[in-house]
């Protein structure tokens, strides 16, 4: 223990003492001359980025929807445990089995969303 925290003051005196990487920028007879040509790349690429942009978004919308499915368990839970008197186990367990389901439908939904990004719907 006393070896590991000796270890870690070391590394946190190094890490202070040692001296950072002076940051060069570039020549700016190269950045005059790139310049220009970034900018005619860019309006060409703009329309394909914006519609990367919103695939995206409507995928990261799905996925926001599968997080707040999470909570479809405990509510599941509560339902069955609490309102099985009332008839209130049946939609229980499906809350309960829509709130297993969807830590796979996030993952799923997150592999994804590089399919998404260039276009192509899945709508599953």
């Amino acid at each position: 223990m006393i070896r590991s925290i000796k270890i870690l003051m070391l590394a946190l005196v190094v890490a202070v003492v040692w001296p950072s990487p002076k940051a060069e920028a570039f020549d700016p007879v190269t950045i005059a001359i790139l310049a220009p040509v970034a900018m005619r790349v860019a309006k060409v690429a703009s329309p394909y980025i914006i519609r990367g942009l919103l695939n995206s978004g409507k995928c990261m919308l799905k996925m926001g929807k599968d997080v707040l499915e999470f909570f479809y368990f405990p509510m599941g839970i509560c339902q069955m445990s609490f309102g099985w008197p009332w008839n209130g186990f049946r939609p229980g367990l499906r809350n309960v089995i829509k709130g297993c389901i969807a830590p796979g439908k996030l993952v799923f939904h997150s592999l994804l969303l590089p399919v998404y990004m260039i276009g192509i719907e899945l709508n599953i």
